[in-house]
């Protein structure tokens, strides 16, 4: 008499198990809030990054630093569009999650206004040397806080996609570094 009734509600939560969109189980050690904070971090940093290349239209820049800033605001936009495309489709992935205290906070738009400040009243070779100096900070952030959240990310196929936006913003972050090396050898001649 208990098989009989057991029966039917082993079928019914199979058949709701069977509904359900599966669900990645995240990798040991991994925490779904730290992706969250990462992506909110990425996100958040993505979506300034891919306005940078408007300075061009307030400032000069010589043309192998206007087209690397150019190709770093497309890449920001396309690794921020991904990040929301994901938070769309799983509602488990929030990019509102990034809880930083208030010093942190507040440092962190001290700095933003000065950069700024600064990139906005420089002049030529001072400005250029403004903008890769932060866009040299920005990738390398952006480089690492992806690689952390792949780590903490349970979904293969989103993890393979973090990764590439990962290796993406450090590839970027190497032609900076080379175009400011490059800058420092010409100037020391």
């Amino acid at each position: 008499m208990k098989t009989k009734r057991l029966f039917p509600l082993l079928a019914t939560a199979w058949l709701l198990a069977g509904c359900q969109l599966p669900q990645a189980t995240p990798p040991p050690g991994s925490s779904l809030s730290t992706r969250n904070n990462c992506y909110s971090l990425l996100h958040q940093l993505l979506d300034e990054q891919k306005d940078v290349s408007i300075l061009r239209f307030f400032k000069r820049e010589d043309s192998d630093v206007k087209v690397l800033t150019k190709t770093i605001a497309a890449a920001s936009g396309a690794g921020a569009k991904l990040l929301e495309d994901y938070a769309r489709h799983d509602h488990s992935i929030r990019l509102d999650d990034i809880s930083l205290p208030p010093g942190e906070v507040a440092t962190r738009e001290a700095i933003a206004s000065t950069k700024k400040k600064n990139l906005l009243s420089q002049k030529d070779g001072a400005f250029e040397l403004d903008l890769l100096l932060s866009q040299s900070e920005a990738l390398s952030y952006g480089w690492h806080l992806a690689q952390v959240a792949e780590e903490n990310e349970p979904d293969p196929e989103r993890g393979r996609a973090v990764t590439a936006l990962s290796k993406e913003m450090e590839r970027l972050y190497q032609e900076v570094y080379l175009l400011l090396q490059s800058r420092q050898e010409g100037s020391a001649k």
